[in-house]
């Protein structure tokens, strides 16, 4: 699936899947707690080229700049960089190791801490939005939130407005999740619960204020515990503050505000997405949290199919690698990764222009790189 960013969008991408040729992934589950550790392998597969698809996509009208970094078993195998850090060529090259946001790979983890409390017995994929989060239905926040389930919630089929089109990303006032679901509500419903899929962030805010229930602990701190300190995601955070800004050296991203200006997005707000899409990372980071979650070392496989569906093994090597995406203003992230974890391509481009489908352009480029593997 592809959504449409428009210039008022802070936060749109899916996950996308494309079927595997590779063998199935581990059945295993372990704790949430557990030493998930990147270990290497004594073995790495020769890939495609790396620097010769970021060269490619730097060349595009409209890039800035892109990075990419392979990992086989949590080991980085190839990285490349190419384009520029600042617009107009300069600052050098975006190092790579670079920081930058994961946008809507976000939800990934948000569904996965959802599935992890699934599987500890917290709630139920069928469990009703309304039972859940009582407050939705005392301040009339969603609506047919008695029939909304989990699952819905987190395949996107609840039927729930996208808030994200209605915030300013350059206005850097707190907005609290709750008032996101006050725009929500304040916008046109275009289905009811259960049908196809319609794209809104909106549900994974109120998968992150089920999960803050649940826990009794912040967002921030269940990322930290679940997947950030287990899996030495020491780069990773989610910002809490409109004005955080991408800790790590990184690539500056361009985008129009409302007046059609160019402005810089490392000064958009950084806490509005939250659950849905505000997670800062690296390409190390990005490829551990994958790799775990495709070895089967985060959620067993029937839970894990939830946030992906089923993956068959088709035999058509142009099919061998599923890819996660991000976007927002001015940037998009794509993770790529087998279905045995093992070998991960994550990615990231920075923009001059509006560019929403580009993620389709680094999953491309991905697949390239990736299925080329021996």
């Amino acid at each position: 699936m592809t959504f449409k960013l428009r210039n008022a969008t802070l936060f749109a991408a899916c996950a996308t899947v494309f079927l595997s040729a590779v063998g199935p992934a581990a059945t295993a589950a372990a704790p949430a707690g557990a030493n998930l550790a990147k270990a290497a392998a004594p073995a790495t597969p020769r890939i495609g080229d790396v620097q010769k698809a970021v060269d490619e996509l730097a060349e595009q009208s409209g890039v800035v700049g892109v990075i990419a970094e392979a990992y086989y078993d949590g080991k980085r195998i190839d990285r490349a960089t190419a384009g520029s850090r600042l617009l107009g060529g300069k600052g050098g090259t975006i190092p790579t190791g670079s920081g930058y946001r994961a946008w809507s790979q976000t939800k990934t983890m948000t569904a996965t801490a959802v599935l992890q409390l699934v599987e500890e017995g917290k709630l139920g994929l069928d469990d009703k939005l309304s039972d859940l989060l009582p407050i939705v239905v005392e301040k009339d926040l969603v609506r047919y939130a008695d029939q909304i389930t989990v699952r819905q919630l987190i395949q996107h089929t609840s039927g729930i407005p996208d808030f994200d089109r209605e915030i300013d990303p350059f206005d850097r006032t707190y907005i609290s999740p709750y008032d996101v679901l006050k725009i929500s509500r304040s916008l046109p419903l275009q289905q009811k619960p259960g049908g196809d899929p319609l794209y809104s962030s909106t549900n994974y805010t109120l998968l992150g204020l089920i999960i803050e229930k649940l826990t009794r602990n912040t967002l921030a701190e269940e990322f930290e515990r679940r997947f950030f300190k287990p899996l030495d995601m020491d780069r990773t955070y989610l910002p809490t503050r409109p004005t955080q800004r991408i800790e790590e050296p990184h690539g500056h991203g361009y985008h129009p505000d409302r007046r059609g200006k160019l402005r810089d997005t490392d000064k958009i707000n950084a806490a509005t997405a939250w659950a849905a899409g505000s997670v800062i990372s690296t390409a190390a980071d990005m490829a551990a949290f994958y790799s775990a979650f495709m070895k089967g070392r985060l959620l067993p496989p029937n839970l894990r199919e939830v946030i992906t569906g089923k993956l068959t093994p088709t035999g058509d090597p142009s099919k061998c690698v599923l890819p996660f995406r991000g976007a927002g203003p001015g940037s998009t992230s794509v993770t790529a990764t087998t279905l045995d974890g093992r070998l991960q391509l994550a990615m990231n481009a920075t923009f001059s222009m509006e560019m929403p489908h580009f993620g389709n352009n680094l999953a491309a480029a991905a697949q390239t790189v990736l299925c080329s593997a021996q």
